[in-house]
């Protein structure tokens, strides 16, 4: 399994007794972005895509909408002028911001779990894939078959054979 596919699947059922309690609850969403949970309210919406407020937008990712994008201290995302209407509206009279499809505007990767409210937001294509500008592997802790854990960095200046499996 893949180092974000054992992530996500570690998170979801760490997560799963946390937002089995708001599956009952149609307005309440979980968000897992950059290793941080979550819990928002949504309003009552007839999307499929996750239109949160702009509060809840900077408590979990810390992003805040501004004139210039979707910017962090450190980042900024430019919003397309054409597809504004895409990403802010005015939903439940309030200012809600699409994360979703801001997700797909980044290449981010992202799971939704509809039955627990669960949305899952992955590492963005840069983050994901900064290890190859060094060629060093990320640092990871995997169990083995047996359960006994091993950490990549145990095995340094050994060499190392990593197979890997997915069922998808």
């Amino acid at each position: 399994m893949g180092r974000i596919g054992f992530l996500l699947v570690t998170l979801c059922y760490s997560l799963a007794e946390f937002s089995a309690a708001f599956a009952a609850e149609s307005n309440r969403r979980v968000i897992i972005y950059d290793g941080t949970v979550t819990e928002v309210s949504v309003g009552a919406q007839g999307s499929k895509d996750l239109w949160i407020t702009l509060t809840d937008l900077t408590k979990a990712t810390k992003f805040e909408v501004k004139p210039e994008g979707v910017c962090t201290d450190k980042l900024c995302f430019p919003l397309p002028e054409a597809r504004k209407k895409e990403f802010v509206a005015e939903i439940s009279g309030g200012t809600r911001f699409n994360l979703s499809e801001f997700a797909r505007l980044l290449k981010q990767p992202v799971a939704h779990d509809a039955k627990h409210g669960v949305w899952y937001f992955g590492p963005r294509p840069e983050v994901q894939n900064g290890f190859l500008a060094t060629l060093a592997a990320p640092k990871f802790t995997l169990p083995d078959i047996g359960g006994k854990m091993h950490s990549l960095a145990d095995y340094r200046g050994k060499k190392v054979l990593l197979i890997t499996w997915a069922s998808w």
